[in-house]
């Protein structure tokens, strides 16, 4: 009976120690799934930590080309506004008593007439105005004459007959109410709109 107990005391020991063996195996499996899951875990927050980053970069990036368009649409905008006030601010004249274009309004116009042809939808009104000099009605037909001078020289500069309109204001509408040669010239003068 002794060998027996020994025999039954061993297989109880194997039996512990195997049983002792799977667990701690157990818990090594288990201890090294908890490492690969926190190494796992890791790995996808870096993963999502770089998608995320990556996100709003390339949200930082549409954000600079937005307002980079906004801003060459702004320039863009006071450029065409510039040309526009260059176009109407500058101002043809005509010597005394005469609808002739002198050379220097002819320069003039033919700056107007290129701008005319770029901006196609452009429609002009051009305006004849005189001094004080001579009546009302004599005022009101150089002025009409001096403003179809201008409108006829930029249809011969290629712009549409179409989109000119002419008006006299002969001599109500002066710039300067001085009696001399100097501001009489100023008011001898056709004027440009843009509709």
């Amino acid at each position: 009976m002794g060998k027996s107990r020994a025999w039954i005391f061993g297989a109880i020991m194997l039996a512990m120690l195997l049983a002792l063996g799977v667990s701690c195996a157990k818990k090594q499996v288990t201890m090294e799934t908890q490492e690969m899951s926190a190494e796992e875990a890791a790995a996808q927050q870096r993963a999502e930590e770089e998608a995320a980053r990556r996100e709003a970069e390339e949200a930082r990036q549409r954000e600079q080309r937005a307002r980079e368009e906004r801003q060459r649409q702004e320039a863009a905008r006071m450029s065409e506004e510039a040309s526009r006030a260059a176009f109407e601010d500058e101002d043809i004249h005509f010597d005394f008593d005469k609808y002739v274009l002198t050379p220097q309004a002819m320069m003039i116009l033919d700056e107007k007439a290129a701008y005319l042809r770029e901006h196609s939808g452009v429609r002009v009104l051009v305006e004849g105005h005189c001094d004080e000099r001579g009546s009302n009605e004599y005022n009101l037909a150089l002025g009409d004459r001096r403003a179809n001078s201008a409108k006829n020289y930029l249809v011969k500069s290629g712009v549409a007959e179409s989109r000119i309109t002419t008006i006299s204001y002969g001599e109500e509408q002066p710039l300067c109410m001085q009696q001399s040669e100097s501001c009489w010239s100023r008011n001898r003068r056709g004027h440009f709109g843009v509709r």
